[in-house]
């Protein structure tokens, strides 16, 4: 028998449909919480008369403790547990990722997510009313869900090199809104009979996909004997020190290589390449910059992500189940912003440039939503995919195309042992602000959503100013080829 092994081609591709799997996942379990809230604290007085006939006629469907008045800033109490959690837990995820086989390493995360997960719903099915179990179980959440993001960009960027990386990152990052929105949709299909399942279901679904991923992933193509992608060509000069631009050719997995081989060597068994430090990995020139930049970023969107059903509940005055489904229609648009910034990124070379558009864009849009987008239900849909596209369109580009350029920074010289670390820098600081955003909803919403709005909008400008530096670097990169063409 002399069958031939499988080419590259069909190991990226079980790469890319794995990783997309696994982060998919993820978020699907992420997402359940937002639509439970409503539920937890829903409008008794609309259910009819109280059949227990106590005093307590306006929270007695209420899930205790959530049946207080200050209902929301418990809300934002669970959510911080998780997030403020997840922010820590993300520096250290790094560099274990670095240090520890990627694929036990992603697995094991994707099991103690689901198990979670699913201790969250069991509190329904055990009639649990304390807050702190509730608490505990998102702190613990958030501590192993860092596991998976860095260890999927750094196995996608092991197998894919930059020329078109903005293009197939913005597609494969899909995974993200394509969670939220299988978790919105399973959520709401438990949410008014039994909201535990919410929970239980997705639980085992990322449990599930977590013990594929362990048999079936590869994490460098040397261990199938595949020649690594070409992350930067070593023979060109490059004006751009921040290596945020993008002339390179088509992505592929080239045998031209004496030089690719010789700088693209992630996995050697003498383990020649140190993995970079943490102080090392903040020393590459952009990654401070997109790192604040996400701060800001990640919390619009992820504040979104917590409260808009609720905040459809209260302004549209729709159910629990129709708030969440419409919600999902800001992730649809989450899917075609990434899409599109990664496109305009790799046919411009300004990954900066194409984050800060999108921002600037996004202020009036936010202001526009809060004002004018529940005067009609389709008013509201278009106001929800445009406002998606336009919030998660950088979130995803920063996360995916730009964090795996710098993690193979040209000054890194071939030592592609930076991945994980420069991953989990940028997206740890994102998360710091995915959970500032939700803690500022929850203390700023009972003041009116107007307010939370302005907040958004304000966190919105911020991001972009601080990319001010990265986009003046792309602009005269871009203006140095026309003068010369000029004669200048």
């Amino acid at each position: 028998l002399t069958s031939s092994p499988p080419s590259s081609h069909s190991y990226r591709g079980l790469t890319l449909v794995l990783t997309f799997l696994s982060y998919t996942s993820y978020h699907l379990s992420r997402k359940p919480i937002s639509i439970v809230k409503s539920q937890l604290h829903p409008n008794c007085s609309a259910l009819g008369p109280n059949p227990h006939n106590d005093s307590n006629s306006t929270t007695w469907c209420s899930w205790a403790p959530f049946d207080k008045d200050n209902y929301k800033e418990l809300f934002g109490a669970l959510d911080n547990a998780f997030l403020v959690a997840y922010a820590i837990g993300m520096f250290i995820s790094g560099i274990f990722g670095e240090r520890l086989p990627l694929r036990y390493y992603l697995s094991g995360g994707m099991v103690l997510s689901g198990l979670f997960t699913s201790l969250f719903g069991l509190g329904y099915f055990w009639n649990i009313h304390v807050l702190w179990y509730f608490i505990i179980v998102q702190v613990c959440n958030g501590l192993v869900q860092t596991t998976g993001w860095p260890a999927v960009v750094a196995c996608v960027g092991n197998w894919f090199g930059k020329g078109k990386r903005g293009l197939i990152m913005g597609i494969w990052n899909s995974h993200t809104s394509v969670g939220n929105i299988l978790g919105s949709l399973i959520a709401g299909a438990w949410v008014s009979s039994a909201w535990g399942f919410s929970f239980v279901v997705p639980g085992i679904i990322i449990t599930a996909v977590g013990i594929i991923c362990f048999f079936f992933l590869v994490e460098y193509p040397e261990d199938v004997d595949c020649s690594p992608p070409l992350h930067h060509v070593m023979t060109t000069s490059e004006k751009d020190p921040e290596a945020v631009t993008s002339n390179e050719g088509p992505l592929s997995l080239s045998d031209q290589s004496s030089v690719d081989q010789h700088s693209n060597s992630p996995k050697e068994p003498a383990e020649q390449p140190e993995a970079i430090s943490f102080l090392g990995a903040l020393r590459i020139p952009g990654v401070v910059e997109f790192s604040l930049c996400l701060l800001f970023a990640k919390l619009v969107s992820y504040t979104f992500l917590y409260w808009l059903p609720l905040y459809i509940v209260n302004v549209a005055h729709f159910g629990a189940k129709e708030a969440g489904d419409l919600s999902t229609l800001f992730d649809v648009g989450g899917i075609l912003g990434g899409i599109f910034a990664g496109l305009i990124s790799d046919y411009t070379g300004g990954r900066a440039t194409t984050c800060c558009v999108m921002l600037v864009v996004a202020a009036p849009m936010l202001f526009l939503y809060n004002h004018v987008g529940q005067n009609g239900i389709g008013t509201s849909i278009a106001m929800l995919i445009i406002c998606g596209a336009l919030v998660n369109g950088p979130y995803a580009l920063i996360t995916t195309a730009v964090s795996a350029d710098l993690g193979t920074h040209e000054s890194l010289k071939g030592n592609a042992k930076a991945l994980s670390t420069v991953t989990a820098i940028i997206d740890g600081t994102g998360s710091v602000g995915a959970a500032l955003g939700p803690l500022l909803a929850g203390l700023i919403s009972p003041t009116g959503w107007n307010n939370v709005f302005y907040m958004l909008i304000a966190a919105d400008v911020l991001a972009c100013l601080l990319l001010a530096r990265v986009v003046v670097k792309e602009a005269r990169g871009w203006c140095g080829p026309m003068a010369r063409q000029r004669g200048y």
